[in-house]
């Protein structure tokens, strides 16, 4: 069998030419369904912080909406494969995977391309469940896995005021905005 390109691709070096700023941004989107055995929801984890809910995403990771976001704005901001390239949810590997696994490959291919996060800002949109309650464990384990301090990170919650999906309560929607800065500036 040969390795994937697109999953294994060489890390890009280092260039001193490129700017000193970079930014990305983020989405992700899940359908959120009754637990098991009532349903096909996983257990609602976002932001590695495990939240007590009767409805949990339906993902083929462990469905964190927040830490997948994070990723794709990392690797966005370098111009890197996306997640669902990184990590296809074809894959039998990544069934019900811990998303912090995700955020660490994002976090390294970063530092390869030479660059590191600056801070990091996420808006979370779901009726339920309530976020405030959680929003400063989400931000604690965020800033450790991003290596920044916890004032660099900020978690918004909103609601959708009861339209469609989300604000029916059938899914939850998370957009983020990183910025990277070239290492050694």
């Amino acid at each position: 069998m040969t390795a994937n390109p697109i999953a294994n691709p060489p890390d890009p070096a280092p260039d001193p030419g490129r700017p000193a700023l970079l930014v990305g941004h983020g989405y992700d989107l899940h359908r959120l369904e009754p637990l098991a055995p009532e349903g096909p929801g996983r257990p609602f984890v976002l932001g590695s912080v495990r939240i007590d809910h009767d409805r949990g995403p339906v993902a083929h990771s462990d469905g964190d909406a927040l830490l997948h976001a994070v990723t794709d704005a990392l690797l966005g901001a370098i111009a890197a494969p996306d997640i669902g390239q990184l990590f296809p949810d074809t894959d039998p590997r990544h069934d019900a995977q811990d998303s912090r696994e995700f955020l660490s490959e994002a976090v390294r291919r970063v530092a390869a391309a030479g660059y590191r996060p600056v801070n990091l800002d996420a808006t979370v949109i779901c009726e339920r469940p309530k976020l405030g309650p959680h929003k400063a464990a989400m931000r604690a384990a965020l800033a450790a896995l991003l290596g920044l301090p916890e004032a660099r990170v900020n978690i918004k919650g909103k609601t959708h005021e009861r339209v469609d999906a989300v604000g029916e309560g059938r899914a939850i929607e998370v957009h983020c905005v990183v910025l990277l800065e070239r290492s050694g500036s």
